[in-house]
């Protein structure tokens, strides 16, 4: 028999299990018992009829160890008969030791302790009455066990002395299954929690995708409007003019807006979106770091890659480049000078580090970064961090912000370290 079994994700089937450990301790405990009983202080009872009820009882746990092995679901109504079926075993147990006189009588409250905390409030009325009727049947049939009364040389009778360890006994079997049931309600909670949670983070992303396309087709009009008039306004200009100049620089920005909105739109093609592209981590960061001091021409910067063997490989797309610009622009906004970046990685993930000498983060804003439209700028909306987060989350990475000790901030992005493409290359060889 395994020493520990993995635990379904269905409640009730962690319920069984949990009921299933009880009762291997619970019998376990009256086999020990009922040795001692016969063996030491010369008990008179039926000994095959008990033993054979202890053994009946071990292979009901054996096959219920089996039966949860099976991909089917635990019903109220199996949890019901498993529950019924104790209170007929310990029955048959105390109708043999001595019935109500038997100081573990009142054990019949741990089963029924466990339907109240498990089952609809029907089944635990039929397990509460079914508990009350075997108590009261051994009030008055029973086989008698008069030497539970006998004191000797000790004060205490072992009457006495089996109501107090049956009170641990039942004490400790319901401590563990009540916080082990309330540890997994808990547990359920959270995940749940989180559940909410990235649906509403996803229906955010998914408003601001929608205004973003929406404003990018809007915007396509006047600009190609403006890309017309400042066309003929270059031919009319005189050029040795500095207006000549001005409206060149005009008309390259709107080129510039306007191929800025055409890779909006390639970049939100579902296709590209689900297939990302798996490329060398240190070869792709110092890609979007180039690319991003094009944007800023004003940032100093130091890019520390990690010599280690092996490749940090990562599934990457268009969306991802942009999260990291986004983040490294957050670093040049709070202070453009000696922005530390830095790529390590580990057996199963990739770690990138963006360090600035900025003010840092707030205490009390740090942790809700990401999570809602919150921005440390002054007159930032926080829908850069918000994405940047949605978008790293989706490639099964986080990001966290820190105070670095020394002044700052430190941003950690984690990324998950894919596998290399060594079928691609073997498909191509």
């Amino acid at each position: 028999m395994p020493t520990e079994l993995p635990l379904p994700l269905s409640t009730p089937n962690r319920n069984l299990v949990r009921l299933t450990i009880v009762r291997g301790i619970t019998w376990t405990g009256f086999l020990l018992a009922i040795v001692i009983g016969v063996e030491l202080l010369d008990f008179d009872m039926a000994v095959p009829a008990v033993v054979g009820v202890v053994i009946a009882m071990g292979v009901l746990n054996i096959a219920t160890w089996w039966r949860l092995g099976r991909p089917r679901d635990v019903a109220h109504i199996e949890y019901l008969l498993h529950l019924l079926a104790d209170i007929a075993g310990l029955t048959l147990l105390f109708y043999f030791t001595g019935g109500a006189t038997n100081p573990f009588i009142t054990y019949y409250l741990v089963p029924v302790t466990i339907a109240a905390a498990t089952l609809p409030w029907r089944h635990t009325w039929i397990i509460a009455a079914c508990a009350l009727g075997g108590y009261s049947f051994l009030m008055f049939n029973y086989h008698p066990l008069p030497r539970l009364y006998m004191t000797g040389d000790s004060p205490l009778s072992l009457h006495i002395l089996g109501m107090w360890l049956n009170f641990g006994l039942s004490a400790g079997l319901v401590t563990f299954f009540i916080y082990k049931m309330a540890h997994a309600l808990r547990r359920r909670d959270r995940a749940l929690s989180r559940t909410r949670e990235a649906a509403l983070r996803n229906e955010q992303v998914l408003a601001v995708a929608t205004q973003a396309a929406g404003t990018a087709h809007e915007l396509g009009t006047p600009l190609s409007t403006m890309a017309i008039l400042l066309n003929e306004m270059e031919d009319e200009a005189d050029p040795d003019t500095p207006m000549h100049h001005d409206v060149r620089l005009l008309r390259q920005q709107v080129e510039i807006c306007k191929a800025r909105l055409q890779h909006l739109v390639d970049s939100a093609d579902r296709r590209r979106m689900a297939e990302p592209a798996v490329r060398d981590g240190s070869e792709w960061l110092a890609g979007v770091v180039q690319r991003w001091l094009v944007l800023r021409p004003d940032v100093s910067h130091r890019l520390t890659l990690a010599e280690r063997r092996g490749r940090p490989w990562l599934a990457v797309d268009a969306t991802l480049d942009q999260a990291l610009t986004n983040l490294l622009n957050n670093a040049a906004d709070a202070n453009p000078e000696d922005i530390h970046i830095s790529l390590e990685w580990q057996d199963d993930s990739v770690i990138i580090d963006i360090r600035d000498h900025g003010p840092g983060v707030e205490l009390a804003i740090a942790d809700q970064l990401g999570e809602t439209f919150v921005s440390t700028k002054s007159k930032g909306m926080g829908i850069g961090l918000f994405l940047t987060h949605a978008t790293i989350n989706r490639f099964g990475g986080g990001v966290s912000l820190y105070n670095h000790p020394r002044g700052g901030t430190l941003t950690e992005v984690t990324l998950p370290r894919s596998s290399p493409p060594a079928s691609r290359d073997t498909s191509r060889g």
